[in-house]
């Protein structure tokens, strides 16, 4: 019974121990929590949690969908399975303690006897062919790999916040140009009935005129539809449920100049350097490679160490002594099991390898595709800027002209129809300007709060 309870004692002791203390530090090697801050957010902000009073502005939309996206959480756990992974590669070069405690009762010559006996040991791999280091440098490179891909991760939701914001953004602007379009068409109407009151309009004029009415409202009913959708979107992205209440900051009177105008070779280069998820598969190649010698470790002789105190206790008479021993381990046929593991993994550094010449490719891609479809944004936008203010002035000549009775009303429709398709181009272009900007800065690995502090305070 006293054995059993030194033995209970040491086990509850050891339990303990465990249980409360980090011996490899593998807190400090886990990557942050994604946060405002991981993402280059200047200055001492809170993680935000609830969605403010105020009307929503890009900024607060990416801080909301960085702290309550469900995606940070997931992609943090993760990272910290990997840093407990390289914990668990270093404890393999501490020895191990162990306990055992037998007991039994046997009959001999018509009597009974209780016997018991306890063994303590430690025991130490001193030898193992490099395996443990091998197995460390795997470990190693996986965490840096799931850090990397956190990192990716965290862009990723970046942008999908700034797709989901200006996305809700232009159809708030779409729901004012098509409310603007359906008091341009009614004023239209209007004018059409007074002239067919007077009889200097046909009933067609008056049909037509209704007709567009109609149609406008049609328009601005669907845009409506389209904006709630948006906000339902952005409020998924921020990580809570679709239908809560969200009022947003009106677009920027004026965009910012764009800063983008750089050689596409150099922002590729600049990809190449600053991409996470390279940087992540970089670190697969070199686990792989890491895993490799590993497994032809494992396949090679190992040395252990073991002693300890050994109690034995039979019929109350007590015995204690001791053992001290060296253990080779020498592999010498294993079927092939070897070979071919190491076969396999070989494999599967060409795998990788392959993967990470796959993505590289992908990179400049992205960063070409990006790049032109900003370059032709740009573009656009200032084309629109002036076809608005053409089609504007195009609706009020015709308007003029109807109601003074020397124009028709197909020209007074026509010319309303373009100055609606020319206001909501416009704000498709202001959509795909930010958008691909955004697209571009995360192409190139570079998308953090320093894209949005311009736009935010004004300057180009």
């Amino acid at each position: 019974m006293r054995i059993f309870a030194l033995f209970l004692l040491l086990t509850a002791t050891g339990t303990a121990l465990a249980a409360g203390i980090d011996p490899f530090n593998t807190a400090g090697i886990t990557p942050p929590m994604p946060s405002p801050q991981m993402a280059g957010r200047q200055g001492d902000v809170p993680c935000a949690r609830e969605i403010p009073g105020t009307p929503l502005s890009a900024i607060e939309a990416v801080d909301l969908t960085l702290c309550n996206n469900p995606q940070t959480r997931e992609v943090w756990a993760a990272a910290r399975v990997q840093a407990a992974q390289v914990g668990v590669a270093q404890a393999a070069w501490l020895p191990n303690l162990d306990g055992r405690l037998g007991a039994s009762r046997y009959q001999n010559d018509s009597r009974y006897y209780n016997a018991s006996s306890a063994a303590l040991t430690l025991s130490w791999l001193v030898f193992d062919s490099g395996a443990r280091s091998a197995n460390g440098e795997y470990a190693r490179q996986l965490l840096a790999a799931a850090a990397a891909t956190q990192d990716s991760r965290v862009q990723s939701l970046f942008l999908s916040a700034l797709q989901a914001f200006y996305t809700a953004q232009a159809t708030r602007a779409a729901v004012v140009s098509t409310t603007e379009a359906e008091r341009a068409a009614r004023e239209g109407f209007n004018a059409a009935e007074s002239r067919y009151n007077v009889g200097v309009a046909t009933p067609a004029d008056r049909l037509l005129a209704q007709t567009a009415l109609s149609q406008a409202t049609l328009t601005r009913i669907k845009a409506e539809g389209e904006a709630r959708n948006a906000l339902g979107a952005l409020a998924n992205a921020m990580g809570f449920k679709a239908g809560q209440l969200l009022t947003l900051e009106p677009p920027p009177a004026e965009l910012p100049a764009g800063d983008f105008q750089r050689e596409v070779a150099a922002l590729i280069t600049e990809a190449e350097v600053r991409r996470p998820d390279l940087k992540a598969a970089e670190a697969q190649v070199k686990a792989a490679q890491a895993n490799v010698d590993l497994v032809q470790a494992q396949g090679r002789p190992t040395i252990s160490l073991s002693t300890g105190p050994t109690w034995a206790e039979t019929d109350r008479v007590s015995v204690n002594g001791g053992v001290i021993g060296v253990t080779v381990d020498l592999p010498i046929f294993s079927g092939f099991d070897t070979t071919y593991r190491v076969r396999a993994a070989a494999a599967q550094v060409d795998v990788k390898n392959a993967q990470l010449d796959t993505l590289r490719n992908q990179v400049a891609l992205d960063v070409w595709k990006a790049y032109q479809s900003l370059t032709t944004a740009t573009q656009t936008l200032k084309t629109t800027v002036d076809l608005v203010a053409s089609a504007e002035q195009s609706e009020r000549v015709a308007l003029g002209r109807y109601k003074a009775g020397v124009g028709t009303v197909l020209d007074l429709l026509t010319a309303q129809s373009a100055l609606a398709s020319a206001r909501l181009q416009r704000i498709q272009a202001a959509l795909d300007w930010f958008v691909y900007r955004a697209t571009l800065a995360q192409a190139v690995g570079a998308l953090d709060y320093t894209l949005l502090q311009p736009a935010a305070e004004g300057r180009p």
